[in-house]
C-alpha cells in the first residue's frame, strides 16, 4: 500500500464564521464514531462551525445533504460546505459496488452541480480492519481527511469570490 502524503496547504483565507453540515450514515456505529470525531476534530481547529445529520446508510448522504442546503438557504442560515462521512465494508455480493459507486457519484454530481465544497469521508474497504485503519485519527484519519477537504474547498471558493 503506497503510504498517504498530506499536502501542507498554505491557503489561510479566513472561514472563520463557516459552517458545514455532517452528514454521517450509522451503519457501524463504532467506525462511524471515530470518522466523526476526526472530522469535528479539523473543523474545531479551523473554527468552523457544524450541524450533524445522521442517516441509515451511505446512499442516503447525498439526498440529506441536498435537502440539509436548501433548508439551511431557506431559513437564512446556509451552509458553507458539506462533509460526508460512512463507511461500507464488501460483502460476499454486488450490493458493495452499488453503494459505494452511487454515493460517490452522488456526492460529485451535487458538488458539481450546486458548486459546494464537499469532503467525501465515505470509506470502502473490504474488511473490518481496514475500516479501523482508515477511520482512527491516529491512523489513516479518513474524517479528518474528508474536513481538511470540505475547509480547503470553501477557501477556494471564498478566495475567488473576492472581488
Amino acid at each position: 500500500m503506497a503510504t498517504p502524503r498530506r499536502a501542507q496547504l498554505d491557503d489561510k483565507t479566513d472561514i472563520s464564521d463557516a459552517r458545514v453540515v455532517i452528514v454521517e450514515a450509522r451503519f457501524y456505529d463504532d467506525i462511524q464514531d471515530a470518522l466523526l470525531e476526526g472530522a469535528r476534530v479539523e473543523l474545531d481547529a479551523a473554527g468552523v462551525g457544524y450541524d450533524i445529520l445522521s442517516v441509515p446508510g451511505a446512499l442516503e448522504i447525498p439526498a440529506a445533504i441536498a435537502i440539509a442546503l436548501d433548508a439551511a438557504k431557506k431559513n437564512g442560515r446556509p451552509y458553507d460546505g458539506a462533509v460526508a462521512l460512512g463507511c461500507v465494508i464488501r460483502g460476499d455480493t454486488i450490493h458493495f459496488e452499488i453503494v459505494s459507486m452511487e454515493s460517490s457519484r452522488g456526492l460529485m454530481d451535487l458538488s458539481v452541480s450546486r458548486s459546494v465544497p464537499l469532503g467525501n469521508g465515505i470509506i470502502t474497504v473490504n474488511n473490518e480492519e481496514q475500516a479501523w485503519e482508515r477511520a482512527r485519527a491516529n491512523k489513516l484519519n479518513k474524517g479528518g481527511d474528508a474536513a481538511r477537504a470540505a475547509i480547503q474547498m470553501i477557501r477556494i471558493k471564498r478566495k475567488l469570490a473576492k472581488p
